[in-house]
């Protein structure tokens, strides 16, 4: 234990000293969040997967399979907790001439296309000349202090731990092999389990830092963050997470030679898969190849699991399948890893 703590104590003040350590892990994602939040934080939501709750007339029509998926349910309460959940963009009721759309905010983009169409579908039935038959009203299934903010923040957050973890992996380990610290720690009275908990211990420890920080920063008035009852379970998630991508970093180190060539590896990995994974926008405008690639990533089913119990409310139990993907990547990813791992340069 006391190397342990030793060693602990050692990782955690090189990283507080490491400025760009500290740029990257810490303040460049703030100021993504800032940026976004800042930008976002009034707009409105989307999507085109929709209920018919009942019989809709403006739904009969032809060719709305270019636009929208329908899906019938006779069952406004089970169509509006399925909106909720994300399995729907929205639900559509009509009583008279009188068009109801329920949608989620928890999705701006994909609430945004839907209501998009159904004003056009709205608009072409009330044609020119005709005397107006339908109206179209709007109304978000979650309670009305939810903004942009809620998906803004688990996505951004993912996208941080990922980052940090990665570079910070991949850096150390390289600097380590070059400046023979790796050599000294293997012939030194410790462990090597001594050396791979400290490790571990100290990336958790930062990542559960930048969690609190962005939700400190997201949850001030001036973007107001409200968190759901379950929130917490995203501290396994970022758990799970930091090791998943630890062992990528680690990975772009043991093929590197140079600390910048494995941080431009992990950031060739780490960067494309944010954006291909849904964590910056959706990705329900992505062609269907797109989305079917995406859930190889395991940035994806963190920020899906993160967006579940720190937006929708969703139960503990519901993120489990995100958290086993993630813990597998984790564990074959750092198969590999501790494969090509070596302790000196060749």
């Amino acid at each position: 234990m006391t190397a342990f703590r030793s060693l602990s104590r050692a990782m955690l003040l090189g990283f507080v000293r490491d400025k760009s350590a500290l740029f990257f892990a810490i303040l460049f994602p703030i100021m993504f969040l800032v940026l976004f939040g800042g930008l976002f934080k009034d707009q409105g939501i989307s999507k085109s997967k929709v209920l018919e709750v009942g019989n809709v007339a403006i739904l009969q029509q032809q060719g709305l399979g270019d636009f929208l998926e329908i899906t019938k349910s006779g069952d406004l309460a089970d169509a509006q907790e399925k909106v909720r959940k994300g399995d729907y963009a929205a639900a559509v009721t009509q009583q008279g001439g009188t068009v109801q759309l329920y949608f989620s905010a928890a999705d701006a983009v994909r609430a945004g296309t839907v209501r998009g169409v159904m004003s056009s579908l709205v608009n072409d039935a009330n044609a020119a000349g005709v005397p107006k038959r339908f109206e179209l009203k709007a109304q978000q299934v979650e309670d009305q202090s939810l903004k942009t903010i809620q998906y803004v923040t688990p996505g951004l957050l993912s996208w941080a731990i990922s980052m940090g973890a990665a570079f910070g992996a991949a850096a150390t380990l390289v600097t380590w092999r070059e400046k023979r610290i790796l050599r000294r720690l293997r012939l030194a009275p410790v462990s090597t389990s001594s050396i791979v908990l400290a490790r571990v211990g100290v990336s958790v420890g930062i990542a559960l830092l930048q969690m609190a920080i962005f939700i400190g920063i997201a949850s001030v008035p001036y973007f107001g963050l409200r968190l759901s009852n379950y929130w917490w379970m995203a501290i396994p998630l970022v758990t799970v997470g930091t090791l998943c991508f630890m062992a990528i970093g680690m990975v772009a180190g043991a093929v590197s030679k140079s600390a910048e060539a494995a941080s431009g590896i992990a950031n060739l990995i780490v960067l494309p898969m944010a954006f291909l994974s849904g964590t910056f926008f959706p990705l329900d405008g992505a062609p269907a190849w797109l989305r079917t690639l995406s859930n190889v990533f395991p940035m994806k089913h963190m920020t899906q699991g993160m967006l579940d119990v720190m937006v929708r409310g969703q139960p503990p139990s519901s993120v489990l399948p995100e958290l086993g993907i993630v813990l597998g990547f984790a564990v074959v990813i750092g198969a590999i890893a501790v494969k090509l791992f070596r302790w000196d340069e060749v």
